[in-house]
Parts: structure tokens; sequence; C-alpha cells
């Protein structure tokens, strides 16, 4: 009987807690769904150029499954490829072949070679592929799949573990009467919420530092750039979760109501961050992606630690992550008012 009781009383207390019950049923929903529409999705479909290639020729390739751009000139080509309009593009040398590729991400450069290399199959009389000359604009044959995807797992890594440390610590700051205490002295929202925002920086900011060291150094990631882009993405992406953090505990009663917020707020973002091609996934899903924190920050740290771009490419990604820290810092000053009437 004094289990049954203990049982109906831990039922009782999971069915009064909504949210809870919420988030049993629909985090693990939206999670599945997301997966489904992300392997289930279209296989990718290369776009190619073709460099000053006689008509001749053309007619002969295998041109399906592709998308095709003809030039005449091949600095439009490289312009192209530089801007990632295309994956790479075919020249005609004395009727050989050579192929220039994108190269910053390995899987598209797998397809483009081979769609590359069945295209060109039938100039031969089969399919067999040409002995071909290939060129990289970025990365090499070399690249693999860790030195493409560690930007994005780097920033995964740092925002997750910054919007939980946040999030608890402020929480516990609430439950603990900290915040109540400096609610009913002279200082102002917003001094309370910049103060918060300052002292838990510094710590993630050394936290992310230590990271971001460690991923490119010892495990030796891929890194064209320069180290101080790096630091300021991962600083800039730290300040976006500690702000995102310090506000969803506004609307949290405990440690697990905060990590409630993690299948609904954070999972789904790896999704939209480039782990997986956007090009491929469902239209009506992938516009999801800019509005998150992680697509900005995996866009920049890729184009620092893949490509070897500087500031002229990665600015508007800082600055969308700014944004989204200011954004945080207002919604969490208005938070403040549940706590205490102006």
């Amino acid at each position: 009987m004094r289990i049954k009781a203990l049982v109906i009383r831990i039922l009782r207390q999971i069915v009064r807690d909504k949210r809870t019950m919420g988030l049993l049923i629909f985090a693990p929903i939206l999670v599945l769904t997301m997966l489904h529409f992300v392997f289930n999705s279209d296989d990718y479909n290369p776009k190619v150029g073709l460099v000053n290639v006689p008509e001749s020729i053309v007619d002969k390739l295998e041109l399906d499954d592709a998308t095709v751009t003809q030039y005449n000139e091949e600095k439009d080509a490289k312009k192209d490829l530089s801007d990632r309009e295309i994956d790479g593009y075919v020249r005609f040398d004395n009727q050989v072949p050579s192929i220039f590729l994108e190269g910053s991400d390995p899987s598209v450069t797998g397809a483009t070679v081979k769609w590359i290399q069945t295209a060109l199959g039938p100039l031969q009389g089969n399919s067999a592929a040409f002995n071909l000359e290939v060129d990289y604009l970025h990365g090499s044959s070399e690249m693999g799949q860790f030195d493409y995807f560690g930007p994005v797992l780097l920033g995964f890594f740092v925002f997750f573990f910054v919007f939980l440390i946040a999030g608890v610590s402020f929480l516990r700051e609430r439950t603990t009467g900290t915040l109540e205490r400096l609610l009913s002295s002279p200082l102002r929202k917003w001094e309370i919420v910049i103060g918060y925002v300052l002292g838990f920086g510094i710590f993630t900011m050394v936290q992310a530092s230590i990271i971001a060291a460690y991923a490119i150094y010892v495990l030796g990631m891929l890194m064209e750039g320069a180290f101080v882009y790096v630091m300021l993405i991962t600083l800039l992406l730290s300040l976006t979760a500690l702000t995102l953090g310090i506000l969803l505990s506004a609307f949290a009663n405990n440690e697990l109501q905060m990590i409630q917020f993690i299948p609904i707020i954070v999972v789904p973002q790896i999704f939209f961050s480039g782990l997986f091609n956007l090009e491929t996934i469902s239209d009506w899903l992938s516009w999801i992606g800019p509005f998150t924190p992680l697509y900005y920050a995996a866009d920049a740290l890729r184009e620092v630690m893949v490509r070897g771009y500087g500031w002229d490419e990665i600015h508007l990604d800082l600055l969308a992550l700014a944004g989204f820290s200011i954004l945080f810092m207002m919604l969490n000053i208005l938070a403040l008012r549940k706590y205490r009437k102006i």
C-alpha cells in the first residue's frame, strides 16, 4: 500500500506539471520528425560549370541529375566557384578535361567528382572514369569529414554548455533568494541584467577560448584562417547562449524544467547549422535555419577555419550573433518584471 501511495503521488505530480507532460510527448516527436525529413531528404544534385566546352562535346555528355551552367570565360566560373554558386567546373585543354572544385565540403566534392566522371564517360565510349587532373579552391583530397564538420561541432558544444551552465546558474540565483534581494535594491533592471551577463560572460569566454584552442591545436582541426576570428565568433556565440540561457531560466522553476528546454531550443539548431546539407532538406523546414544563432556561428566558423576567409566574409554573421544577444538582453530586462513591478 505504501508503494502504491508513492506511485500515485509521483504520477499526480507529473500530470500536474503540464510542461513536463507536454515535453515528454512533444519533444521526442519534434526531434524524430526532423530526423525523418533530414535523413529521407532528396539526394544532393551537384551544381557544375562547363567552361568554353564545344557544343559537339556537350551534346555527348550525360547532364542529368545536376544543375549545369555554361561559361565562355573561366574567370566567371572562378567567381561563381568562390561564391559557392557552383560546386566545381570542367575545362577542356586540347580535348583533355580538367576539374576545378570548391572543395570545402567533402560530401559535396565526392558527389561532384562522381557526377563529372559519369558525365564524361560517353566521351570514351563507356562509363569508365577519366584519369582527371583535379584542383581545389579550398581543402584538398586529404580533407576529411571531421575537418568540415568540426567547426559546426565546435560551435554547437560551446553554445550547448554555455546555455546550460548560464541557465542553471541564474536559476540558482533566483531559488536561493539572491535575485530577490537584488530586485529590492536601488539597482535598475538593466543594471542587473548587464551585471549578470558580464559576470557569467567572463567565465564563458574563458571556457569558449579553451575549447576552441584545444580543438584546433590539440585535435588538429583544420584551420586555414586567423585564430583571432575564431575567438571572436565563439565569444559572440557564447554571449548569445548566455543571454538566451538566462532568459529561459526566468520561465523555469527548477533545474529539471531548465533542462527541458534543451530538446526544443538547442537540439533542433543542429539540424540547421550546416551539419546536414540544407539544400536537400524540405523547403518548409529549412527556412527555420536563419532564425537560429548556431546557423550563423557555424557558417562563420567554416568561412574562417575551412575556407580561410576573414572579416569581409563573416561580418554579417557576427552582426547577426550580436543582434541575437541584444534581443535576448532586452527580453531579459522585460522578464524581470515578473519578479518586480515598476
